[in-house]
């Protein structure tokens, strides 16, 4: 009877593993495919030449604090962001820029920060308009039409963060581009992409099952004419 017991579990062993790697390679193939999408959605949406943009009333530059966490130092992010959207408002392509971000605290405010940014580089305060709860993309990119009332826009960031800001926004019926700031190498780009794997993810998901919605919306914000 033992070599029997043996055989069968051996058997069933055998059975689960092949089970175990199917299921393995579906969800690798579901996380590839999720992080595809957006490449796909944002084809022919996508500028790096400022001269090539077309005309858009509203830009939305996506929130990220000034400083990195670790050590204080500068964060290249937010620095080549403001530098895009300021070649950007230069070259006549807007008439209004989203400063969109979070602002958890009074000592946490990303859009105060990004929009003291533009104006010392001279952008005119009353052309730039503050969204505090643009905790993550999706947030922004919702509340860009239902609270600002706008349904053609351009995202400027990083070409990963716009290509995920053109899916939303197809998902949510808004007409997108998307103008690429400079990306950051290094240590500091490999962490920001490793972690841009689950928020695709998390986008996908977002969208074609758990429908989310911004955390916070409430009334409509008028904007500048």
């Amino acid at each position: 009877m033992k070599p029997v017991r043996k055989g069968r579990f051996w058997r069933w062993l055998r059975r689960a593993s092949g089970l175990l790697l199917v299921a393995i390679l579906i969800f690798c193939g579901w996380v590839a495919y999720a992080n595809f999408t957006p490449i796909w959605a944002s084809r022919g949406r996508l500028f790096n030449d400022v001269s090539q943009l077309p005309l858009t009333k509203v830009g939305l530059v996506f929130g990220t604090t000034d400083r990195v966490r670790v050590g204080g130092g500068e964060n290249l992010y937010f620095r080549y962001r403001i530098d895009a959207a300021v070649r950007v408002w230069k070259a006549g392509k807007l008439k209004t820029l989203i400063v969109s971000g979070d602002n958890r605290s009074l000592y946490y405010n990303e859009p105060e920060k990004m929009k003291q940014a533009l104006v010392e580089r001279g952008i005119p305060s009353d052309r730039i308009v503050c969204d505090y709860a643009g905790l993550r993309t999706l947030d922004s990119v919702v509340r860009a039409k239902e609270i600002f009332g706008t349904d053609s826009i351009l995202f400027i960031s990083q070409r990963f963060q716009n290509e995920r800001a053109i899916y939303l926004a197809e998902a949510h019926g808004i007409d997108a581009y998307g103008f690429n700031a400079q990306d950051v190498e290094a240590q500091a780009g490999l962490r920001t992409r490793c972690r841009e794997v689950g928020a695709r993810v998390k986008m996908w998901l977002d969208v074609n099952v758990l429908h989310t919605m911004p955390s916070y919306l409430g009334e409509k914000i008028e904007m500048p004419e």
